[in-house]
């Protein structure tokens, strides 16, 4: 991608982000959006058609690079060396969380919460799927166990934002790995 596009995508994420983070979704306008990346309104169309595809190109930026197939350094985390097994790539999803905690809290406490966690357990469904062998878990369907433990990711994640995510990545990948053993 260009670098100016990508300069300006940012931009135009980072003032959504800052907008989600102190107002609902429902209530923030194009205008305000436009205004505080500091673009004009045909720079805005020209990458997103709507306000609801602005959000889904969000959610989609930052799940292409935390569900990224190789994990590599990073300021915060170094999974590098890592065998990308699932507990490493479930604890890189944590870290990729905390990093974006202003954002994340932003985008979970507003209505907009809804559709990135329906996008994220999409994601975390394929993840699942692709650690999972293609037979069934004692009888259980692989669809339903999938289904399960990404949902029940899901949630983890909800309950560890509403407790300022006091627990460390590693110690809520553990506390997961404990109940979803495959």
């Amino acid at each position: 991608m260009d670098r100016r596009i990508q300069k300006t995508r940012e931009s135009i994420f980072s003032a959504f982000s800052s907008l989600l983070a102190h107002k609902r979704y429902s209530k923030i306008t194009v205008q305000e959006i436009i205004d505080e990346a500091n673009i004009g309104r045909s720079t805005f169309y020209s990458h997103f058609e709507t306000k609801d595809d602005l959000l889904k190109a969000l959610c989609s930026d930052i799940f292409n690079h935390v569900f990224s197939e190789d994990l590599i350094s990073e300021s915060t985390h170094d999974f590098s060396s890592s065998n990308n097994d699932l507990e490493a790539k479930i604890t890189h999803i944590l870290y990729h969380l905390k990093d974006s905690k202003r954002d994340m809290k932003g985008i979970l406490t507003r209505e907009s919460g809804e559709l990135f966690l329906r996008v994220f357990k999409k994601y975390l469904e394929q993840l699942f799927n692709e650690f999972m062998s293609n037979e069934s878990v004692d009888g259980i369907p692989k669809e339903y166990v999938v289904n399960h433990m990404a949902g029940g990711f899901v949630e983890t994640v909800k309950w560890w934002i509403q407790n300022d995510m006091a627990q460390s990545p590693e110690e809520l990948t553990r506390y997961f790995f404990i109940l979803h053993r495959l």
